[in-house]
Protein backbone atom coordinates (compact mmCIF):
# COMPACT_ATOMS: atom_id res chain seq x y z
CA UNK A 1 0.00 0.00 0.00
CA UNK A 2 1.11 3.51 -0.75
CA UNK A 3 1.49 6.41 1.59
CA UNK A 4 -1.61 8.18 2.90
CA UNK A 5 -3.11 10.89 0.70
CA UNK A 6 -1.12 14.09 0.79
CA UNK A 7 -2.52 17.56 1.20
CA UNK A 8 -2.10 18.14 -2.54
CA UNK A 9 -4.53 15.28 -3.17
CA UNK A 10 -6.97 16.97 -0.81
CA UNK A 11 -6.56 20.23 -2.73
CA UNK A 12 -7.09 18.38 -6.02
CA UNK A 13 -10.23 16.74 -4.68
CA UNK A 14 -11.55 20.18 -3.72
CA UNK A 15 -11.03 21.44 -7.25
CA UNK A 16 -12.65 18.42 -8.86
CA UNK A 17 -15.60 18.41 -6.49
CA UNK A 18 -14.83 15.10 -4.76
CA UNK A 19 -16.32 15.16 -1.30
CA UNK A 20 -13.58 15.53 1.30
CA UNK A 21 -15.88 16.59 4.08
CA UNK A 22 -15.75 20.27 3.09
CA UNK A 23 -17.84 21.91 0.43
CA UNK A 24 -15.56 23.87 -1.98
CA UNK A 25 -18.56 25.25 -3.83
CA UNK A 26 -19.89 26.73 -0.59
CA UNK A 27 -16.53 28.36 0.11
CA UNK A 28 -16.43 29.86 -3.40
CA UNK A 29 -19.98 31.17 -3.00
CA UNK A 30 -19.07 32.63 0.39
CA UNK A 31 -16.03 34.41 -1.09
CA UNK A 32 -18.14 35.68 -3.98
CA UNK A 33 -20.76 37.08 -1.60
CA UNK A 34 -18.08 38.71 0.55
CA UNK A 35 -16.72 40.52 -2.52
CA UNK A 36 -20.24 41.64 -3.47
CA UNK A 37 -20.92 42.85 0.07
CA UNK A 38 -17.63 44.75 0.32
CA UNK A 39 -18.01 46.52 -3.02
CA UNK A 40 -21.75 47.15 -3.17
CA UNK A 41 -23.16 47.60 0.35
CA UNK A 42 -22.32 51.28 0.75
CA UNK A 43 -23.58 52.15 -2.73
CA UNK A 44 -26.90 50.35 -2.16
CA UNK A 45 -27.26 51.99 1.25
CA UNK A 46 -26.56 55.48 -0.09
CA UNK A 47 -29.10 55.02 -2.90
CA UNK A 48 -31.71 53.78 -0.43
CA UNK A 49 -30.93 56.63 1.97
CA UNK A 50 -31.41 59.21 -0.77
CA UNK A 51 -34.59 57.52 -1.98
CA UNK A 52 -36.09 57.10 1.49
CA UNK A 53 -34.70 60.27 3.05
CA UNK A 54 -33.94 58.34 6.23
CA UNK A 55 -30.46 56.99 6.91
CA UNK A 56 -31.58 54.70 9.75
CA UNK A 57 -34.33 53.09 7.70
CA UNK A 58 -31.94 52.79 4.75
CA UNK A 59 -29.31 51.08 6.92
CA UNK A 60 -31.88 48.59 8.20
CA UNK A 61 -33.20 48.01 4.67
CA UNK A 62 -29.68 47.49 3.34
CA UNK A 63 -28.88 45.02 6.10
CA UNK A 64 -32.09 43.13 5.37
CA UNK A 65 -31.33 43.08 1.64
CA UNK A 66 -27.78 41.86 2.21
CA UNK A 67 -29.00 39.14 4.58
CA UNK A 68 -31.48 37.97 1.97
CA UNK A 69 -28.80 38.14 -0.72
CA UNK A 70 -26.60 35.91 1.42
CA UNK A 71 -29.46 33.46 2.00
CA UNK A 72 -30.21 33.25 -1.72
CA UNK A 73 -26.70 33.80 -3.06
CA UNK A 74 -26.81 30.75 -5.35
CA UNK A 75 -29.53 32.47 -7.35
CA UNK A 76 -28.49 36.10 -6.80
CA UNK A 77 -24.91 35.59 -7.97
CA UNK A 78 -26.23 34.73 -11.43
CA UNK A 79 -28.19 37.98 -11.79
CA UNK A 80 -26.91 40.63 -14.18
CA UNK A 81 -27.52 43.46 -11.73
CA UNK A 82 -26.92 42.14 -8.22
CA UNK A 83 -26.87 45.63 -6.61
CA UNK A 84 -30.17 46.35 -8.36
CA UNK A 85 -31.68 43.24 -6.84
CA UNK A 86 -30.43 44.25 -3.39
CA UNK A 87 -31.74 47.80 -3.87
CA UNK A 88 -35.17 46.53 -4.84
CA UNK A 89 -35.33 44.09 -1.92
CA UNK A 90 -34.27 46.87 0.46
CA UNK A 91 -36.76 49.34 -1.00
CA UNK A 92 -39.61 46.83 -0.78
CA UNK A 93 -38.68 46.00 2.80
CA UNK A 94 -38.55 49.71 3.70
CA UNK A 95 -41.93 50.35 2.10
CA UNK A 96 -43.39 47.55 4.21
CA UNK A 97 -41.87 49.08 7.35
CA UNK A 98 -43.27 52.50 6.45
CA UNK A 99 -46.76 51.04 5.91
CA UNK A 100 -46.50 49.17 9.21
CA UNK A 101 -45.42 52.34 11.05
CA UNK A 102 -48.37 54.23 9.62
CA UNK A 103 -50.77 51.52 10.83
CA UNK A 104 -49.33 51.56 14.35
CA UNK A 105 -51.17 54.08 16.48
CA UNK A 106 -48.68 54.62 19.25
CA UNK A 107 -48.52 58.40 19.05
CA UNK A 108 -50.33 61.20 17.29
CA UNK A 109 -47.36 61.98 15.08
CA UNK A 110 -45.33 59.90 12.68
CA UNK A 111 -41.83 59.32 14.12
CA UNK A 112 -39.14 61.32 12.42
CA UNK A 113 -35.83 59.87 11.33
CA UNK A 114 -32.98 60.38 13.74
CA UNK A 115 -30.60 61.07 10.88
CA UNK A 116 -31.76 62.37 7.54
CA UNK A 117 -29.71 62.12 4.39
CA UNK A 118 -29.36 65.28 2.37
CA UNK A 119 -27.83 66.22 -0.95
CA UNK A 120 -25.19 68.92 -1.01
CA UNK A 121 -27.51 71.45 -2.72
CA UNK A 122 -30.40 72.27 -0.35
CA UNK A 123 -32.71 73.41 -3.17
CA UNK A 124 -32.10 70.23 -5.15
CA UNK A 125 -32.53 68.16 -2.00
CA UNK A 126 -35.88 69.81 -1.26
CA UNK A 127 -37.04 69.36 -4.87
CA UNK A 128 -36.04 65.67 -5.02
CA UNK A 129 -37.72 65.00 -1.66
CA UNK A 130 -40.89 66.48 -3.12
CA UNK A 131 -41.05 63.74 -5.76
CA UNK A 132 -43.13 60.61 -5.15
CA UNK A 133 -40.96 57.71 -3.94
CA UNK A 134 -41.36 55.72 -7.18
CA UNK A 135 -40.15 58.69 -9.22
CA UNK A 136 -37.43 59.59 -6.72
CA UNK A 137 -36.07 56.02 -6.93
CA UNK A 138 -35.73 56.33 -10.72
CA UNK A 139 -33.89 59.66 -10.40
CA UNK A 140 -31.51 58.37 -7.71
CA UNK A 141 -30.65 55.16 -9.56
CA UNK A 142 -30.27 56.82 -12.95
CA UNK A 143 -28.42 59.97 -11.97
CA UNK A 144 -26.78 59.24 -8.62
CA UNK A 145 -25.69 55.67 -9.35
CA UNK A 146 -25.43 56.29 -13.11
CA UNK A 147 -27.26 53.08 -13.97
CA UNK A 148 -28.59 52.55 -17.46
CA UNK A 149 -32.31 52.69 -18.15
CA UNK A 150 -32.38 48.89 -18.45
CA UNK A 151 -30.55 48.43 -15.12
CA UNK A 152 -32.99 50.76 -13.37
CA UNK A 153 -35.93 48.93 -14.95
CA UNK A 154 -34.66 45.54 -13.80
CA UNK A 155 -33.88 46.84 -10.31
CA UNK A 156 -37.36 48.32 -9.84
CA UNK A 157 -39.24 45.61 -11.72
CA UNK A 158 -40.71 48.02 -14.26
CA UNK A 159 -40.40 48.41 -18.02
CA UNK A 160 -37.66 50.59 -19.54
CA UNK A 161 -40.35 52.81 -21.08
CA UNK A 162 -41.78 53.40 -17.60
CA UNK A 163 -38.31 54.39 -16.38
CA UNK A 164 -37.98 56.86 -19.26
CA UNK A 165 -41.40 58.40 -18.71
CA UNK A 166 -40.91 58.72 -14.93
CA UNK A 167 -37.47 60.20 -15.48
CA UNK A 168 -38.76 62.66 -18.08
CA UNK A 169 -41.60 63.74 -15.79
CA UNK A 170 -39.28 63.99 -12.78
CA UNK A 171 -36.70 66.07 -14.63
CA UNK A 172 -39.42 68.41 -15.85
CA UNK A 173 -40.84 68.72 -12.31
CA UNK A 174 -37.37 69.30 -10.85
CA UNK A 175 -36.54 71.89 -13.52
CA UNK A 176 -39.81 73.77 -12.84
CA UNK A 177 -39.33 73.58 -9.08
CA UNK A 178 -35.72 74.84 -9.22
CA UNK A 179 -36.49 77.62 -11.72
CA UNK A 180 -39.28 79.04 -9.55
CA UNK A 181 -37.02 79.25 -6.47
CA UNK A 182 -35.77 82.81 -5.79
Amino acid sequence: MGPPASSSNEEDSELTGVDTGEQPIVRLQHASFEAFYRTQRSQVMRALALTLGDRDLAADATDEAMARAFQHWRSVQGFDNQPGWAYRVGLNWARSRIRKRKREVLTDTFPQSSVEVRMSDPDLDRAVRGLPMETRAVVILRHYLDWSTDEVARALGIRPGTVKSRLHRAMSDLRNELETRP
